[in-house]
Order: C-alpha cells, then structure tokens, then sequence
C-alpha cells in the first residue's frame, strides 16, 4: 500500500487528491527531441494501491489506447482510494509509425527490465520500469491480437501469484490464461520485481473496437472495486475458467479459408473450424477441433499457406458443458454475444460441411 504522502512520477510531483495530466520522458528521437509519454494521475484523498494501467506497449495495439481514453475522457467511477496512472502509449516511437516495434526492429514487450546502458529497446524499457512500474503495486497492461488475428477477451496471468490470481479473477473475463509470460515481457518483469501484473488480450491491432473499450472498462473497474478504490459491485462475466492449454491450429495446404466458427465460439471435439479450398473452389481439407475448446482466437486473412495459424483454441480441463449452458443462457444484447458478434464481423463465419 502507499503511504498518505507525495507520490513522485518522473520529475512530476502529485500530491493525495490531486488529478493532473503529465508526461514522462523515457527516451529521444533520432532529431534529439525527447520522447514523452502523457500520463494521467488520479489520486484520491484516502491512501490506497497505486494502479497502473498501460497500453500500446506494441505500437499498433489500439484498442488499449481507446479504452484508457474512455476512462480519462468518460471518467465512469469515481477513485475513493489509492492512486491511479493511466498511460494511453507505451512505445510511442512505435505508435507514431503504426509498428508493433521500435526503430531499432526489436520488441519492446522483450526487453523489460531494460538496463540504463543497453540498446534503445533496453534503455527505453529500463525508463518506464523506473518511473511507472516501480512506484506502482499492481498493473493491468492492455494488449491486442498480432497483426492478422483477433482475439476473442481474455486475461493472462501467472496465476501460481495469488495477488496476480486475486487481480485476473476480478478483472471479469470469461477466459483466464495461466502463465508467466515470455522472458522480457513487462509482465513477467513486474511480477518477478514485486508489482503483481495481468494483460487483456483483445480484438485486433491498427482498430478501436466499441465492445473491447467496454469489456476493458468494466474490468478495469472490477479490479479497483476489488482493491477498494473504487465503491461498488464487480460485474461478473458469464463462466470464468482458468486455462492452462491452449493450442494452434495451422493450415495443412496452401489455398482459401471459409470459417466455420468466431471467436470466443465453444466447440465440440471435431467441429468443423475452417474449409481450405483452391482458387478454382476444389476442397483441399477441412480443419477440425482435436477437443472440447472455446475459441481463444483466430486468423482474419482467409489466404494461407502450409503451417500458418488458423485458429487458437482454449482447451478447458473439465469440458465445456457449464460453459454451453452459460452461454446459450445468456440474451443477444449481453456484452458477451456483443464482443462475440463484433469480432465475427472481421472473418466471414458459415455452417460446417455435413458428416457423410
């Protein structure tokens, strides 16, 4: 918990019931001009966690983008305690080219913690460990889909932390992935300093999707009601399930895909997932479920060729029968057939071919 005292972001002092815009250099550009990322600092009168939200650690993941924006621009609770940051661009050198990577060609979500003397990816994410994670007690980092893919809301965390567990299970989405993350991601760095972290992944890059900034919203909300910063009900999703497989799909044969199911789908083993055709329409394969899954994600480029991704599944470890249940439970107009439907809207979804 922090202290009822100052709290010092970069060079910036805010002081308890404060709430500013302020930016935070963490780099320059080749004209020497300093990189600046904007934050917006609410803190309430009561101490509290401090919360970090980030986004476009790549940068043309867009849909974290929009959903800090609604917060900042909508503010839809009010802070009773603690402090939150909100930090719209992570990479900001790759934002304003429309890159997942910085000038130098590398990841910026493989270089945390960064060291002060390394490359500028190092250099880049030694500054933002230093000036945002390291004041922070938890932190919520907003991702997309890579580019060519959707993916339908899910969480990953390293649910063996229970304070990462505690943050995941609130943020209320339907799937929770289990893991660490990859080795230099700013996840795994937090967690691995002290400061529990989770990532939404959600829809797809260069986009703003309206029911990805709601879905984003609403969790975020749920974790500072979980944290008592915020008064209120968390608002529950439809199943939770923890996942701990999860497996790709990959074309066997060069040709057209027509897809047979949309993200966010729960699927029977052997469900039709996608029809490979020629370019004359001759049916080359049909790509089937190997088991009981929910469709995590998926590609949006229906040309392939031999070994890439066609869909992600999400294989839970009791089935998906509660789940079916849960969902064919639910109305058209809840948030959870909304995303559904939205995200469908970028692949053409058709009936299965018939067994013989």
């Amino acid at each position: 918990m922090e202290s009822h005292e100052v709290l010092k972001i970069g060079e910036n002092i805010i002081e308890p019931g404060e709430q500013r815009d302020i930016t935070v250099t963490v780099s320059e550009s080749y004209s020497g001009l300093p990189v600046l990322l904007p934050v917006t600092v609410w803190r309430a009168a009561e101490p509290g966690p401090v919360v970090l939200v980030t986004a476009a650690v790549h940068g043309d993941e867009l849909n974290g983008i929009g959903i800090v924006r609604s917060i900042i621009l909508d503010s839809p609770f009010e802070l009773s305690a603690g402090t939150l940051l909100l930090v719209p661009v992570i990479n900001m050198l790759g934002f304003d080219r429309h890159q997942r990577y910085l000038p130098d060609r590398r990841d910026l979500n493989r270089a945390f913690p960064g060291m002060a003397g390394g490359s500028l990816a190092s250099r880049f994410a030694h500054a933002i460990f230093r000036h945002l994670v390291a004041p922070s007690n938890y932190i919520i980092d907003l991702h997309t889909a890579a580019v060519r893919r959707t993916n339908f809301p899910n969480i990953r965390a390293d649910l063996t932390n229970p304070e990462v567990a505690r943050i995941a299970n609130a943020f209320g989405c339907e799937l929770v992935v289990n893991g660490r993350g990859p080795k230099g991601s700013l996840r795994r760095a937090s967690c691995k300093a002290g400061h529990p972290t989770i990532i939404l992944e959600a829809g797809e890059v260069w986009k703003i999707e309206p029911s990805v900034v709601e879905v984003g919203v609403r969790g975020i909300r749920n974790v500072l009601i979980e944290l008592e910063m915020v008064q209120g009900k968390t608002k529950k999703p439809p199943y939770q399930v923890h996942i701990d497989e999860t497996k790709w799909l990959r074309a066997d044969a060069g040709g057209i895909l027509q897809f047979h199911v949309a993200p966010g789908e729960v699927i029977e083993k052997d469900q039709p997932i996608a029809t490979n055709s020629d370019l004359h329409g001759k049916q080359q394969n049909v790509l089937r479920s190997p088991a009981e899954a929910v469709v995590l994600g998926m590609s949006t480029l229906p040309s392939v060729t031999p070994g890439d991704p066609v869909c992600h599944l999400a294989i839970p470890r009791d089935g998906i029968a509660e789940i079916r249940a849960a969902v064919e439970a639910l109305s058209g107009k809840s948030l959870h057939e909304r995303v559904r439907d939205d995200l469908s809207t970028n692949v053409a979804v058709t009936d299965g071919p018939q067994p013989a």
